[in-house]
């Protein structure tokens, strides 16, 4: 069996422990580095579909964005085309499934797409042949707000098998490293709003803690002009992150679904800042885990009362739903129904519309 897998860095963890139970030689496609450095081992072949866009000061306008995915979705397209594949695998709200999905579609691949985030999907999403889902109560609201029915209720979240498994860098050495056995991490993700990020930061100075900022897709230097006190570091280059907010007296982070998982897997003290997207699964799977989700102006208040998740039926869960994704990804042809198609395509864009 050949697969192609199409995933930035969080989704890639989602895909992991599933490729890893399929029989399949394995051709990964992406733009992140760090979704490189992970897919690698477990691909037969890997290439570049572009190159990771990091947020600063500047907003690109919608022709430079629309150009960027353009030229991506070609490249994806010329590296799927020729290759005998029999399954596309996409994962995650990112461009990557976009890309993947289009050119799978142009190219008449079958296509399985792992949806996490049923307020905020790629809208592409309607033309993937089987769509995988966390809960039933999800299935139900993508058939209501979008039309899609051809989904599968896989009860839990892949990517949590995949924190369990790792093997984290010792406490006591990252505590050296750092020169510090007390400190918090913030971590900007993907759902971080720019003009959020002065306040935020205000705000972490306020709790009188050392400070280790992830700011994963936003330049160091464009962090750094917000930081008026000592003991806030900006962490420049790669991480693993795993092992640090393992290592951290609690995690502060605005992102979405992946590092929400991490930390309720790591069991790890958190406290989760409403961002740009302000209805997201990623806030539901928090609060069901006891995190709070919270404006950056309660960050002190949520911070002084945070206490740690309780994972172990997270991880549960995400070794169940691994393993129903890869018995779908080797039995397409049982369970596949209708796509959504163009009807889909376009409910969801006009619920994207809201977010920009």
């Amino acid at each position: 069996m050949n697969i192609a897998v199409i995933a930035e860095t969080a989704p890639a963890k989602t895909l992991i422990p599933v490729i890893e139970k399929i029989d399949a030689d394995v051709l990964s496609l992406t733009h992140s580095q760090m979704a490189w450095n992970l897919l690698k081992p477990y691909s037969l072949e890997i290439s570049a579909i572009g190159e990771s866009r990091r947020n600063g000061a500047v907003k690109r306008g919608n022709l430079a964005i629309g150009s960027l995915v353009v030229q991506d979705t070609y490249r994806t397209y010329n590296q799927l085309k020729n290759k005998f594949i029999d399954l596309v695998m996409t994962c995650g709200n990112a461009g990557d499934v976009r890309k993947g999905i289009a050119a799978a579609k142009k190219l008449n691949y079958p296509k399985l797409h792992i949806e996490q985030d049923i307020y905020n999907p790629i809208e592409m999403i309607a033309y993937a042949d089987l769509i995988t889902v966390p809960s039933s109560e999800y299935q139900k609201k993508l058939k209501k707000l979008y039309g899609i029915e051809n989904t599968i209720n896989i009860k839990g979240y892949p990517q949590a098998e995949y924190v369990s498994r790792q093997s984290l860098i010792d406490v006591d050495q990252l505590h050296k490293h750092y020169g510090t056995d007390d400190f918090y991490v913030l971590f900007l993700g993907g759902d971080t709003r720019r003009e959020d990020i002065p306040e935020i930061i205000h705000q972490v100075e306020l709790l009188g803690k050392e400070i280790l900022i992830v700011p994963y897709r936003f330049k160091v230097d464009y962090i750094s002009r917000f930081i008026t006190k000592r003991g806030i570091y900006v962490i420049d280059g790669d991480v693993d992150l795993i092992s640090l907010m393992n290592a951290s007296e609690g995690v502060i982070f605005c992102s979405g679904m992946g590092v929400t998982i991490e930390v309720g897997a790591l069991s790890v003290p958190s406290v989760k800042i409403k961002g740009f997207h302000t209805q997201h699964a990623s806030n539901d799977l928090a609060l069901s885990l006891g995190i709070k989700v919270v404006s950056p102006y309660d960050i002190g208040v949520a911070v002084d009362t945070m206490k740690a998740p309780s994972g172990r039926r997270l991880i549960k869960n995400g070794y169940r739903a691994s393993e129903k994704v890869a018995e779908l990804a080797t039995n397409m042809s049982m369970f596949a129904g209708e796509c959504g198609g163009f009807s889909s395509f376009r409910k969801i864009w006009n619920q994207r519309k809201k977010f920009k």
